[in-house]
């Protein structure tokens, strides 16, 4: 871990400002982004939240889904699963199965 030198104080509500430079580098956006919280021995660890998909906890190339991330590679496979299924259907209908 790399000091920055930067020092803020904590207000009456226990709150601590993220400076605009690490804000910057780390790409967050005001009212958008959250933060993961740790502890590792006597400190307090911020952690940008990447969202990851539910199915196989990928961080990358997610999309929001009612709330839940899906990344492309699961997108793709329940594309496939489901068209499986469609033909499985389509012979078990022609009495094929």
């Amino acid at each position: 871990m790399k000091s920055t030198g930067i020092v803020r104080s904590v207000d009456k509500m226990g709150r601590v400002v993220i400076p605009k430079e690490i804000r910057n580098q780390l790409d967050v956006k005001n009212d958008q982004d959250s933060f993961e919280i740790y502890m590792e021995d006597d400190a307090i660890v911020l952690k940008k939240h990447q969202p990851n998909c539910i199915f196989c906890g990928a961080a990358n190339d997610c999309i929001d889904y009612n709330g839940k991330y899906v990344c492309g590679g699961c997108i793709r496979r329940l594309f496939d699963i489901k068209s499986n299924l469609e033909e499985m259907e389509e012979l078990n209908s022609k009495n094929m199965l």
